[in-house]
C-alpha cells in the first residue's frame, strides 16, 4: 500500500507539472483504475479491488519510477493518512482530473499530451472507468459524488472532443433517472454533470463549439423536456423532503440557462432549447409556490437574463462568445415569454412576491440577541421584477401594431408595478413625480438601471411612433405628457434624475461611455437622438423641475446614499423658472402621498441671502465617480503628457479617464468659479458673481437663476470636449465621430436656446 500510494503521489506531481511520461501506458492504469465494483460499488483501493476481483488482462507494472521531482507544487497528505481507501480513491481521481485538463488545454506540450490521451483512453475503453465514476454517485461521501462528477464530465467532454461514441452508460443513466422527476441525489448529479459538460464546450477556444454541442443533445433532447414537464408539475407543498426539489431545481435552472444560451451564442435549434418558451407558465408558476424567497429570486432573475438576452454570462468560466442578432424564431420566442410574464402580472403574480428580506451578515441572515433588526425590502427581486416587466411590454410593444392598445397595457402594467413598489420605496415616491420611481428603485444597480431606461425608452419612442400614425399628437399633447408622467415613463425626466444620481458629473458619463459593462452608449445615443426632436419638452421640463424645488422648499444640493436611507434638507430655495403648464400640475392629481421629506441630489439655484451651489456640480468632488483615479482634480502642476507618461503600464480605460480627469481638474480651477463658459453666451447676463464649491452664502443684492438646464448644458460641453481630446490622443476605445455630432448638434441648439432667455 505505501509503495502504491507513492506511486500515485508522483504521477500527481508529475502531471501537474505537465511532464512526459516515460512508461508504458498500461503501468499507469493498474494505479489510476478506481477501486470500484459495478454490483455494489464498494469503496476499496485498486490494490484491494484487484485482490478481490481481479484484473484481467492486466499486469502489475514492475516499476513506474518512484524517483523525487525537483519542482512539485502540491500539498499532499502523509503517507500514513493515505493510507484510506477514500483518500487513495480522491487522489486517482484528482489524477485523472488533471491529465484529462492538459490534453484539453494548448498549453501542454505535444509528446506529454499523446500520452496522457493514451492514457485516457485505455480507462475509457478497456477499466470502463466512466461506469464506475457513475457507481460512485451511489456513495455517501458527498466529496467522493462532487468529484466523480468532475471527472466524469470531463471525460465525456474528451469523448465528444476526440469524436469517440458518447458512453452508453451514461446515456442510460441520463434517461432513467430524467424519465420523471426523482427526489434521489442520482438526479442532481446527472443534472450538474450535464451543466458542467456545457460549461466546457463553451470554455473551450476550439471553432467546432455548435458541432460539438449538437452531437452532445441529439441524445437528450426528447429527456429534457420530459424532465421540465415532470418537475414544474410537482406540488411543492405535497413533497416530503422539499430541500431535494430546491436543490433539482436549482441545478436544472442552471443547465436551462446554459441551454438557451447555445441557442443564442451558437445558433442551434433543438426542443430542448425552446422548452422555456414553448411553456412559460411552468416556470412561472414556481414563484406562486410557497417556496423559499431565494428560489424565486433565482426564477425572477433567470427570466430578467432571458429577456435581455444575458443568459451564460455568469456560468461561462470561459469568455461567452460574441451575441449574435437574434434570428425570427428567437424572436417569436421571446414574445410568448413576454406575454406569459404580462398575463402572469395581470393574474396577480406581483402580489406572491415576498420582498421582506434579511439583512445579510457574515455568519448568516439571523440577528443576534441584543442585536437591532433593521427591516428592509430585497432589492434584488423589486430590481429584477420591474426589469422583467419593463422588457416585456417593450418586447410586446415591438410586436403591437394598435397606439390604443399599447396606451391601454402600458397604463395597467406601469400601474401595477407602481403599487407593488410604492411601499418599499423609503422615503417614499413624491406628490409631484412619479418618474423618479426608477432612479429609486436600480439607484444600487447602474447596469441594470441602464437597462430599464432603455426600455422604457424604447417603449416611449414605440408608442409615440404609434400615435403619430393614428392621431395627431399635438391636439393632446397636453393630454399625452400627462400619460408619460403618470405612468412613470417620460424620457426626459428618467434621464434628468439619472444625471442627479451621478452629480451632473461628466467624468461619470465618460466611465459609461467606455465600459462595456452597461448599456449606456446604446441608450445615450438614443436619447440624444429623442432629444433633438423633443428638445422644447425637454426644455420646458427642466424649468419645470426648478419650479418643483423652489415650490415644494427644496434644495438638490444632497445626494440620496441609497434606496431606503432619507436624507432631508433645510436650505430655502425661492420660486425659480416656471412654465404655463407645470410638471407639478401635470402629476399632483395622483396619489403619491409621502410624509417624508423630498430628497433630491444637487441644486444651482439660489436667490437672495439663500444658500448657493455651484455650477461644479460635474467635479468629482460633488459626486464620487465610479473609478478610483490616481491624479488629483486640484493639481495644477502635473501636465496631461506627464500623466499619461506616467501611467504606461495601465489599460486603455484608466489611461483615458486619468486624462478627463487630469483635464477637469486644470480647466475647473480656471472656469468653475464663473457662469461663463468659454466661447459660450451668458446664461443670465446680470449675475457676475463668483460661485463657491462650498455653497456659500451669496449677497442680499445678487440674484442667481442657473437651473438645471444649465448645469446639464455644461455637462454635455464637458464630455464633448473630454472626447474630442482622448480621441486626438487614440485613446477613445471606439469611434466616437457619430457620438460627437449628436453632442455637437444639443450644443447648437442649446445655445440658440440660451440667447433666447
Amino acid at each position: 500500500m505505501k509503495v502504491f500510494c507513492e506511486v500515485l503521489e508522483q504521477l500527481y506531481k508529475k502531471v501537474l507539472l505537465g511532464v512526459t511520461l516515460e512508461n508504458d501506458s498500461h503501468d499507469y492504469i493498474f494505479y489510476l483504475n478506481p477501486g470500484v465494483s459495478d454490483q455494489d460499488c464498494p469503496t476499496a483501493t485498486s490494490l484491494e479491488w484487484a485482490n478481490t476481483y481481479g484484473i484481467q488482462g492486466r499486469h502489475q507494472p514492475i516499476s513506474v519510477g518512484v524517483a523525487p521531482i525537483a519542482v512539485a507544487p502540491a500539498c499532499l497528505k502523509t503517507n500514513s493518512l493515505m493510507s484510506s481507501s477514500r483518500e487513495v480513491m480522491l487522489l486517482q481521481l484528482t489524477v485523472i482530473k488533471v491529465m484529462t485538463t492538459r490534453i484539453l488545454s494548448v498549453k501542454t506540450e505535444f509528446h506529454a499530451k499523446e500520452k496522457y490521451r493514451d492514457i485516457i483512453k485505455i480507462l475509457l475503453e478497456s477499466a470502463k472507468v466512466d461506469s464506475k465514476l457513475i457507481c460512485m454517485f451511489q456513495n455517501s461521501d458527498k466529496l467522493l459524488c462532487h468529484m466523480a462528477a468532475q471527472c466524469l464530465a470531463l471525460l465525456l467532454y474528451f469523448q465528444l472532443r476526440e469524436k469517440i461514441t458518447l458512453s452508453n452508460s451514461w446515456i442510460a443513466f441520463c434517461q432513467k433517472n430524467l424519465s420523471e422527476y426523482s427526489e434521489s441525489n442520482k438526479a442532481i448529479y446527472c443534472l450538474w454533470t450535464l451543466t458542467a459538460i456545457i460549461k466546457e464546450i463553451f470554455k473551450d477556444s476550439c471553432s467546432q463549439k455548435t458541432e460539438i454541442l449538437k452531437q452532445f443533445l441529439t441524445h437528450f433532447d426528447t429527456i429534457f423536456e420530459v424532465f421540465y414537464n415532470s418537475l414544474f408539475s410537482q406540488h411543492f407543498e405535497n413533497c416530503q423532503d422539499t430541500s431535494k426539489i430546491v436543490n433539482i431545481l436549482i441545478c436544472f435552472l442552471e443547465l436551462l440557462e446554459l441551454l438557451i444560451a447555445s441557442r443564442i451564442y451558437l445558433k442551434l435549434h433543438f426542443t430542448c432549447q425552446r422548452i422555456l418558451f414553448l411553456k412559460p407558465s411552468c416556470m412561472l408558476e414556481v414563484i406562486t409556490w410557497p417556496i423559499q424567497a431565494f428560489v424565486k429570486r433565482k426564477v425572477i432573475i433567470f427570466l430578467k437574463k432571458c429577456l435581455l438576452f444575458k443568459v451564460g454570462e455568469d456560468l461561462c468560466r470561459g469568455s461567452v462568445p460574441p451575441l449574435m442578432p437574434p434570428d425570427r424564431h428567437v424572436a417569436m420566442d421571446m414574445l410568448a415569454l413576454a406575454n406569459a410574464v404580462l398575463q402572469a402580472v395581470n393574474s396577480g403574480l406581483l402580489k406572491t412576491l415576498s420582498v421582506d428580506g434579511k439583512h445579510s451578515f457574515f455568519g448568516g441572515d439571523e440577528v443576534q440577541p441584543g442585536c437591532e433588526h433593521i427591516a428592509s425590502p430585497d432589492h434584488v427581486i423589486l430590481r429584477a421584477a420591474s426589469l422583467v416587466i419593463m422588457k416585456s411590454l417593450e418586447i410586446k410593444f415591438q410586436n403591437c401594431s394598435s397606439a390604443s392598445e399599447m396606451k391601454v397595457d402600458l397604463q395597467r402594467f406601469m400601474s401595477e408595478l407602481l403599487t407593488f413598489l410604492k411601499p418599499h420605496l423609503q422615503p417614499s415616491l413624491q406628490l409631484h413625480n412619479p418618474c423618479k420611481w426608477l432612479s429609486r428603485v436600480f439607484i444600487e444597480q447602474d447596469d441594470d438601471m441602464l437597462e430599464a431606461a432603455k426600455a422604457l425608452l424604447g417603449i416611449y419612442l414605440t408608442l409615440t411612433r404609434g400615435c403619430e400614425a393614428t392621431e395627431s399628437l399635438t391636439q393632446g399633447k397636453e393630454m399625452w405628457d400627462h400619460h408619460t408622467h403618470e405612468n412613470g415613463y417620460n424620457p426626459h425626466c428618467i434621464f434628468l434624475f439619472f444625471l442627479k444620481n451621478i452629480g451632473f458629473d461628466s467624468t461619470v458619463l465618460l466611465d459609461f461611455l467606455i465600459s462595456s459593462e452597461t448599456c449606456f452608449l446604446e441608450y445615450f445615443v438614443r436619447y440624444l437622438k429623442l432629444l433633438q426632436k423633443d428638445w422644447d419638452n425637454f426644455f420646458t421640463i427642466c424649468n419645470n423641475f426648478d419650479a418643483t424645488e423652489s415650490k415644494y422648499d427644496i434644495s438638490i444640493c444632497d445626494c440620496v446614499p441609497s434606496l431606503v436611507q432619507d436624507q432631508s434638507t433645510n436650505r430655502t430655495i425661492p420660486h425659480h423658472l416656471t412654465a404655463p403648464h407645470s410638471h407639478i400640475d401635470v402629476c399632483t392629481r395622483h396619489s403619491w402621498a409621502s410624509d417624508a421629506p423630498f430628497e433630491p441630489l444637487k441644486a444651482m439655484m439660489s436667490k437672495g441671502t439663500d444658500t448657493m451651489c455651484t455650477s461644479s456640480l460635474s467635479s468629482p468632488r460633488a459626486s464620487q465617480s465610479l473609478v478610483d483615479y490616481d491624479s488629483s482634480d486640484d493639481s495644477e502642476v502635473e501636465s496631461t503628457d506627464q500623466c499619461l507618461a506616467n501611467s504606461k503600464q495601465t489599460s486603455l480605460h484608466q489611461q483615458a479617464t486619468m486624462e478627463i480627469q487630469d483635464a477637469a481638474g486644470t480647466s475647473r480651477d480656471k472656469e468653475e468659479f464663473s457662469l461663463e463658459p468659454p466661447s459660450r453666451p451668458l446664461f443670465l447676463k446680470e449675475f457676475d458673481t463668483a460661485f463657491s464649491f462650498d455653497c456659500e452664502v451669496a449677497p442680499n443684492d445678487v440674484v442667481s437663476e442657473v437651473g438645471i438646464f444649465y448645469t446639464i448644458v455644461k455637462c454635455f460641453q464637458e464630455l464633448q470636449d473630454a472626447i474630442c481630446r482622448l480621441q486626438k490622443k487614440n485613446l477613445f476605445p471606439y469611434n466616437p465621430t457619430a457620438l460627437l455630432k449628436l453632442l455637437k448638434y444639443i450644443e447648437v441648439i442649446s445655445n440658440k436656446t440660451m440667447n433666447t432667455l
